[in-house]
């Protein structure tokens, strides 16, 4: 089999719990059994770390899912040709609203509702960037409950790390984001959980591995290469909660996310404390592999993202959602680094799912979908 075209990759990465399989990726030294050396590059927010993908800085990337449909089409910066190689997780982000609105009463979505619409004052709401997972869930969640989140309330876009100390200084009044900050938040007494992720989505796709498509032409077996082994480190993380803990304590060096093991590999556990006295198990934690199923690279989990973006006014046109999602998600470079990883990869490439609202996905009918949301950003008149 030909060598991988290039041998040391620079990845980037947010200092997030999802970030796990590429870094045990490293530390385990399956990048090496694939004739790989993973430069693993620690990044500050989601923008800088797109902008220096886009600039060949970085090779690839632990990245939003939304953020590489986002620059495939153009919004917020020119619109470059990008790959997602992999699903690095599925589940795992939460929502964490203010003590403050706690004790207004806040617990739930219908209580938060309720007193949206009472008025008195626009409440701010923070997610992570403006075409990513957390804002396109946080948008979900606040408009399930009849909240529209861009007349409603003001979205704002805050770095991860920075969400906990924003919210303990009254500067918003609730966040989505990817742990540990969820959990920090319950921690430092700054905020409560009051839904993960899942419940919004259940098995939903997290962090994708994204490239620029030119990156990926030129470097097909590197790539393979890099799939393989972090396939090979999601497995292991998901063995057992021993791994599951051991890649919690690999995380909390400085030179990847830092921060208190113990409350980092509870959540990594699916332990979850809501910061109101309720402990759960949750069924469907974080996971970095699920026999393949959090990792492949459904099209239409790409195709979802851009109904989101269509539905809140970030696309003016309607897209061809499968073809964009065919040309973005590698599914065929994918399932030969699945084959090298032993990895069994599903043969259909849509898959179905029930969300919050009791809305059926399964990208059938990608624009009946898009079209059918009571609270979305109105058409320009004359449009």
């Amino acid at each position: 089999m030909t060598g991988p075209e290039k041998t040391v990759i620079k990845v980037g990465f947010m200092p997030l719990t999802d970030c796990a399989s590429l870094v045990m990726a490293s530390v385990l030294g399956l990048d090496e059994k694939y004739g790989i050396k993973l430069q693993l590059s620690r990044e500050h927010s989601w923008s800088g770390m797109r902008d220096r993908l886009l600039r060949g800085e970085l090779d690839a990337a632990h990245v939003l899912y939304g953020l590489v449909y986002g620059v495939e089409m153009g919004i917020g910066c020119a619109a470059t040709p990008m790959a997602v190689l992999m699903n690095l997780s599925r589940n795992g982000q939460a929502i964490t609203l203010s003590r403050t609105l706690v004790e207004q009463g806040v617990t739930d979505l219908a209580a938060l509702a309720n007193l949206v619409h009472r008025g008195g004052r626009r409440f701010t709401f923070a997610h992570t960037f403006p075409t990513g997972n957390h804002a396109m869930f946080l948008s979900y969640w606040l408009a399930a409950g009849g909240i529209d989140p861009l007349r409603d309330v003001q979205l704002v876009t805050v770095p991860p790390g920075q969400m906990v100390a924003n919210l303990a200084a009254g500067h918003m009044d609730g966040f989505c984001a990817g742990e540990p900050w969820g959990a920090r938040g319950v921690a430092d007494g700054a905020g409560v959980t009051v839904a993960a992720s899942q419940d919004v989505w259940p098995d939903h796709p997290g962090k994708a591995l994204g490239a620029r498509a030119d990156f990926v032409d030129a470097n097909p077996h590197a790539c393979r290469s890099l799939v393989a082994a972090v396939l090979e480190a999601g497995r292991w993380i998901d063995e057992s909660d021993a791994h599951r803990t051991a890649a919690a304590e690999a995380l909390t060096s400085p030179a990847y996310v830092g921060a208190d093991l113990g409350m980092r590999a509870a959540r990594l556990r699916g332990e979850y404390a809501n910061g109101l006295g309720r402990h759960w198990l949750d069924p469907d934690p974080l996971q970095f592999h699920a026999g393949g199923e959090a990792n492949f690279p459904y099209l239409s989990d790409g195709m979802w993202f851009l109904t989101q973006h269509r539905r809140w006014g970030l696309l003016r046109e309607e897209p061809d959602y499968q073809a964009v999602a065919a040309r973005v998600n590698r599914v065929g470079l994918y399932r030969e680094a699945a084959v090298r990883a032993g990895v069994p990869a599903p043969s259909s490439l849509l898959r179905s799912s029930v969300l919050m609202d009791g809305k059926v996905w399964n990208g059938r009918d990608a624009r009946a979908y898009a079209a059918s949301f009571a609270i979305h950003k109105p058409a320009p008149a004359g449009a």
